[in-house]
């Protein structure tokens, strides 16, 4: 199968030590023509360093980045970045102030008529011609983004970067324009790697998420093989939100703090087998002499999340809005009959 980008056993590390902080381990992903994947997960894991050495700013310590089959980085060759044929948006788009939009896009194109068509193509695919003598200060974050968008994909780049580009727009704006995101990249017949620390936005748009902590990938699979199958506890608590508990064996039974589960006689469980399972399994009630607290309440306009905590433990709880339960109430913690719960790593799905 062709591949417009594929990443070989790579690691990097900024400054070598002793004790190995790598930034990145061992990275093995690749993406297909016109494919829109998703780079996921929290703040410092290694996402934008990842993108950086696929644009080419860094070179990497071990391994080997191709793009159509021919190799662009490795630890003993760097091709430059103006000559890798990459587009790429930044956070805060990195429009050049002395210049109008027409100027921005064309920035990185030659002036042949070909080039200043496509040019004047993206303006009116991404609805911004009439902005063309604009200058950035008088655009609004939505215009910059597709100003952005505009002049990555106007030297007829296949792969285009995007970090974070909706991070600062406002939550309307962000979910009109990540919901053209896939449109417009098939329109030019462009793939993307779009870097992002939102869940939700990662498995609403792409085709493929990349799942990222501590510099290693936990995850590369479509939005639907993730939630039906998540790898480990991290994927099903960072990506799917889901809560996780700890798995005990007593008298040859399973327990978690919310009781026994209910497996086939045969079962074998690891020490470090945990249940993960929804807000909905769950419920709360009031009591004194429970071992919870109500530690936060968010209203979700046809519920509230709950968030208690006991001893280290932290679960959240989708509740009707009728309940009447306020930040520093004890309660208990009981699961709801037949709801489903999965245990990891061994993949077993059962019910309460």
């Amino acid at each position: 199968m062709n591949t417009e980008l594929e990443i070989k056993n790579l690691w990097h590390e900024f400054k070598p030590n002793k004790n190995n902080n790598w930034v990145l381990k061992d990275i093995n992903f690749s993406l297909r023509p016109g494919e829109l994947v998703g780079l996921l997960g929290p703040s410092g894991c290694g996402k934008t360093t990842l993108l950086r050495l696929i644009a080419g700013f860094d070179k990497p310590k071990r391994g080997l980045i191709k793009k159509n089959g021919q190799i662009i980085s490795d630890n003993n060759y760097l091709l430059s970045p103006e000559r890798r044929q990459i587009g790429m948006v930044f956070q805060d788009y990195a429009l050049f102030p002395h210049l109008n939009v027409w100027d921005n896009v064309c920035f990185g194109i030659n002036k042949k008529e070909q080039s200043i068509k496509r040019a004047e193509w993206l303006l009116n695919l991404l609805d911004i011609y009439e902005l063309k003598n604009r200058y950035p200060h008088e655009l609004s974050g939505g215009q910059s983004q597709r100003v952005a968008l505009a002049r990555a994909l106007a030297p007829g780049t296949s792969l285009v970067l995007l970090d974070e580009p909706f991070c600062s727009l406002d939550v309307e704006v962000r979910s009109r324009l990540r919901s053209e995101l896939s449109s417009v990249l098939k329109s030019c017949s462009a793939s993307a790697l779009l870097v992002t620390h939102d869940p939700h936005e990662a498995l609403a748009i792409c085709d493929r998420v990349a799942v990222l902590r501590r510099g290693e990938i936990q995850q590369y699979s479509t939005p639907f093989e993730m939630v039906s199958n998540p790898s480990n506890d991290f994927v099903g608590q960072f990506v799917l939100q889901k809560n996780i508990l700890p798995i005990r064996y007593i008298d040859d039974s399973y327990f978690t703090c919310m009781g026994k589960l209910k497996f086939p006689f045969d079962t074998s469980l690891s020490s470090k087998s945990v249940c993960m399972f929804d807000k909905n399994a769950i419920r709360l009630q009031a009591c004194e002499k429970a071992d919870f607290t109500v530690i936060s309440k968010e209203y979700r306009v046809n519920h509230f999340v709950y968030t208690v905590v006991s001893d280290g433990v932290k679960l959240r709880s989708e509740m009707r809005l009728d309940t009447n339960l306020s930040i520093g109430d004890k309660c208990k913690v009981e699961t709801i009959h037949k709801k489903n719960f999965l245990v990891l790593p061994e993949n077993i799905k059962s019910n309460f």
